[in-house]
C-alpha cells in the first residue's frame, strides 16, 4: 500500500473529527487572533500613539507573551496548517467536470490556505525572525528579517515595509488570508450542520461575503498604515515612541527592555553623546 493510500485511508477513517478540529482551530483561535491582529494594526492610521499603546498593552503580558502566542497562535496554526495540507493531498476536486459555484470556492480555499501558510511563515520571520535566540537574530537580521521592534512598533514597521516588493507581498497575503477566512467560515457552518438546506447556505454565503469585505478593508486599513510611512514619518514616529517609552515604564506599561527597541546606530549614539557632553561643558 503506497504511502498517500494508506493516507487516504486513516483520513477517511477519522474524517469526522479532522475535519471538524480543522475548521474549529481556523475560526477559534486563529480567526479571531487575525481580526484583532488587523485591527490593531489599522489602528496606526489614527497615530503613532494609538498604535504603540495598543503594542505596550500586548506586550505588558511579560513572560506570559510567549506562552499566549505559542499556545493561541502558533501551535494553532501549525496544527491547522499541517491538517489543510493533508486535506489538499488526500482530497478530489471536480472542477474540472462541474463548474459550480461551489467548486471553484473549493478550489479556491485550498489554494489560498497555501497563500496564506507561505504568507504567514514569511511576515513572521520578515518581523519577527521566527525565533528569538541571540545566535539566530545575528544571522536573520542582517538580511533584513526580525525587523520589528514592539517598543518602536510604528516606525520599525514602517520601516520594514519599505520598497515594492514588501508592500505588494503583504497586501496579496492579507486578501487572500482573508478570503480564506471568510469561505472558511462559510464550509465550517456546513461541517459542523449549522447551513445545510441551500436556503440557508444562501443566507450564510451573504453573512460571510459582508465579513469577509469588511475584514479585507480593515486589512488594506492595516497594510495602507504602514506602507504609506516616509522617512519623515518614520523619525517623527521613533521621536514619538521614546516619549512614550519613558512615560510607559514609569507606570509599568513597559518594562525596562531595551531588546525590544530599535537598536541605536553607533553614528547617531556618538552624536548623542557629543552633544551631552556639549551641553555639560555649558552648563558648567
Amino acid at each position: 500500500m503506497s504511502e498517500l493510500t494508506r493516507s487516504q485511508s486513516f483520513f477517511l477513517r477519522h474524517e469526522f473529527a479532522i475535519r471538524r478540529l480543522h475548521s474549529l482551530t481556523g475560526i477559534v483561535p486563529l480567526g479571531l487572533y487575525m481580526v484583532i491582529h488587523l485591527t490593531t494594526n489599522a489602528s496606526l492610521l489614527n497615530g503613532t500613539e494609538t498604535f504603540q499603546r495598543a503594542v505596550f498593552m500586548i506586550h505588558s503580558l511579560g513572560n506570559l507573551l510567549p506562552v499566549v502566542e505559542w499556545g493561541g497562535i502558533f501551535a494553532p496554526l501549525l496544527f491547522h496548517a499541517i491538517l489543510g495540507v493533508w486535506i489538499i493531498r488526500t482530497g478530489k476536486s471536480n472542477l474540472g467536470n462541474y463548474q459550480f459555484t461551489g467548486n471553484r470556492r473549493y478550489v479556491w480555499q485550498r489554494w489560498t490556505g497555501l497563500i496564506a501558510l507561505v504568507f504567514l511563515m514569511s511576515h513572521v520571520l520578515h518581523l519577527h525572525g521566527w525565533f528569538h535566540a541571540g545566535f539566530w537574530l545575528a544571522i536573520v537580521e542582517p538580511l533584513g528579517f526580525a525587523s520589528f521592534h514592539p517598543y518602536n512598533a510604528a516606525s520599525s514597521l514602517g520601516e520594514a515595509m519599505q520598497g515594492y516588493v514588501w508592500p505588494a507581498f503583504y497586501l496579496a497575503g492579507v486578501l487572500a488570508t482573508v478570503y480564506h477566512l471568510a469561505n472558511g467560515i462559510w464550509t465550517a457552518g456546513i461541517t459542523w450542520g449549522f447551513w445545510v438546506s441551500p436556503q440557508a447556505q444562501q443566507r450564510a454565503t451573504k453573512v460571510c461575503t459582508v465579513f469577509g469585505v469588511i475584514l479585507a478593508v480593515v486589512g488594506t486599513a492595516a497594510w495602507w498604515g504602514a506602507v504609506r510611512m516616509d522617512a519623515d514619518d518614520i523619525a517623527q514616529a521613533q521621536a514619538d515612541e521614546a516619549i512614550m517609552y519613558e512615560a510607559a515604564k514609569e507606570t509599568g506599561l513597559a518594562y525596562d527592555m531595551p531588546e525590544k527597541r530599535t537598536p541605536v546606530e553607533d553614528d547617531d549614539a556618538e552624536a548623542a553623546s557629543a552633544s551631552d557632553s556639549s551641553e555639560d561643558a555649558i552648563t558648567e
